[in-house]
């Protein structure tokens, strides 16, 4: 049963991500297109990555020390922030047209993915309770 529940939030995150590429991939049909940048799925890909590696942390701070737990967390923020921060800065240093388009679509994807892993972390937090 844990084994599964190790799994658990990671699965949630990959049906979340289905969900919003989805969403990416309709948008242009609805007349939503101006307010989707054509790196979208780059974006997207980022996300589902950083979200595995963050998903790699938690389990980490959750199997070796539950005080340790903490630490992970914030180590997992910094270094999404950082990664974060080096995504963007490598697409404005490419040159990529249109690019408060891609900013914007980029930081509400992270707000998103941020509030998705927070509600699951919180979640599991209260599982262990």
């Amino acid at each position: 049963m844990y084994i599964c529940g190790k799994f658990q939030n990671m699965l949630r995150i990959l049906i979340f991500s289905v969900f919003v590429g989805i969403v990416l991939f309709t948008a242009p049909m609805l007349g939503l297109g101006q307010y989707v940048h054509a790196e979208k799925w780059f974006i997207l890909t980022f996300f589902v990555a950083v979200s595995y590696l963050n998903h790699l942390l938690m389990q980490m701070g959750f199997a070796n020390d539950r005080e340790k737990f903490v630490p992970f967390y914030m180590a997992s923020i910094g270094f999404r922030l950082i990664l974060s921060v080096c995504f963007i800065g490598t697409f404005i240093y490419l040159k990529t047209p249109d690019i408060y388009t891609f900013i914007a679509d980029f930081f509400v994807l992270y707000l998103f993915y941020t509030g998705f892993e927070i509600y699951g972390l919180y979640r599991n937090l209260r599982h262990f309770s």
